[in-house]
């Protein structure tokens, strides 16, 4: 299942929960990747479906390996960050049921703001210190 194409298997899934991964990415060896791969691993060997955002990222052309996490690399990378944003959003508007917090997602602007979001939306959150 690729992040790109979530509208289909959304329907395929009927019941199943659609996850939205969050969680710190800056700061972190390697932007936090493995973590969120390991997470997405756990969920989708439960039946879940899972947006992965680092999964995404990668899909996009990003390569976090030997990277230490800091805002100076995503500016020497181009990484743009309001479009991968946009994409998170989307997806926790449209289609996701549940957020799956990450450790340390508590310091995170990003995290908080999605999960935020997701408490608008009236998601269930689950994780880390939910």
């Amino acid at each position: 299942m690729s992040a790109k194409d979530t509208t289909p298997y959304v329907y395929e899934f009927g019941s199943t929960k659609i996850y939205y991964i969050a969680g710190p990415m800056r700061g972190y060896p390697e932007f936090n990747f493995p973590e969120f791969n390991e997470t997405a691993e756990f969920l989708r060997n439960q039946g879940h479906y899972v947006f992965n955002p680092a999964e995404h990222d990668v899909e996009n052309g990003f390569d976090p390996t030997g990277l230490k996490g800091t805002t100076e690399e995503l500016r020497l990378l181009k990484f743009d960050l309001r479009a991968a944003l946009a994409v998170d959003v989307k997806f926790i508007c449209e289609w996701a049921t549940h957020i799956y917090m990450l450790s340390g997602w508590s310091n995170s602007k990003g995290a908080k703001a999605e999960r935020m979001l997701g408490l608008a939306l009236g998601l269930t959150i689950e994780g880390a210190a939910a």
